[in-house]
C-alpha cells in the first residue's frame, strides 16, 4: 500500500537543496504520482538558511506544506538545529557526518553520512552534495515509488549538460552510502 512521503530538505543557501526537491517532484510526476514542492531561503541566499519541501502521494495532496515530516535532510548544523523539531517521531533523519545529533533525538532511524565529503572527494565537485543527497534519499525512501531511470532522467534534465555524467555518478555514490551504512 502506498504511503504519502513528506520530506524536508535543509542546508545553507547554495547547497542545492531546492534543486534536489524539484528533481524529486519532477520524477514523481513523471512516474504518474502527485507531487508538490515548496521552498524558502534566507535573504542572504548563499550561506543563509535554506529549506525545500516535497510531498509525494498517489492521491490528492490537500495542503502544500509538510505536516507529518517523514524525512529530514540536514546538511548543516544550523539547518539541523532549526528544523529537527519538525521531524515526526517515527521519521527518518539524514545528516551530514559533521552535524552533531544529540543522543535523545526522536527519530525512527538516523543516518549520519559523509555527504559533503563524498561530493568533494569522490566526485571532485563539492557542489554536487545535493545530488549525493538525492541518491541517499532515493535509496532510503523513494526507490519503491520512483523508477531508477526516472530519477536519473530528472537529474539529467535539471543539471548543466556538461555535468550530467558527474551528477549521475554523484547520485550513485549517494545510493552506495546507504547500501554501505
Amino acid at each position: 500500500m502506498f504511503q504519502k512521503r513528506e520530506m524536508r530538505l535543509s542546508g545553507s543557501g547554495g547547497q542545492g537543496v531546492i534543486l534536489a526537491a524539484i528533481i524529486f517532484a519532477d520524477a514523481a510526476i513523471e512516474d504518474g504520482l502527485n507531487a508538490i514542492q515548496t521552498q524558502s531561503y534566507g535573504p542572504e541566499a548563499r550561506g543563509g538558511a535554506s529549506k525545500a519541501e516535497v510531498i509525494i502521494n498517489d492521491g490528492e495532496i490537500n495542503y502544500p506544506k509538510v505536516m507529518k515530516n517523514n524525512l529530514l535532510l540536514s546538511l548543516t548544523q544550523k539547518s539541523f538545529d532549526k528544523y529537527i523539531k519538525s521531524l515526526d517521531a517515527d521519521g527518518i533523519l539524514i545528516v551530514d557526518k559533521d552535524v552533531e545529533v544529540p543522543e535523545d533525538v526522536k527519530a525512527k532511524k538516523v543516518y549520519k553520512l559523509p555527504i559533503i565529503d563524498t561530493a568533494a572527494d569522490k566526485i571532485g565537485i563539492p557542489m554536487v552534495a545535493n545530488i549525493v543527497s538525492i541518491g541517499v534519499i532515493y535509496e532510503i525512501m523513494c526507490k519503491d515509488i520512483i523508477k531508477l531511470e526516472t530519477i536519473k532522467n530528472s537529474i539529467s534534465k535539471r543539471v548543466p549538460k556538461a555535468t550530467i555524467e558527474k551528477n549521475i555518478q554523484a547520485f550513485e555514490e549517494g545510493v552506495n552510502l546507504v547500501k554501505g551504512y
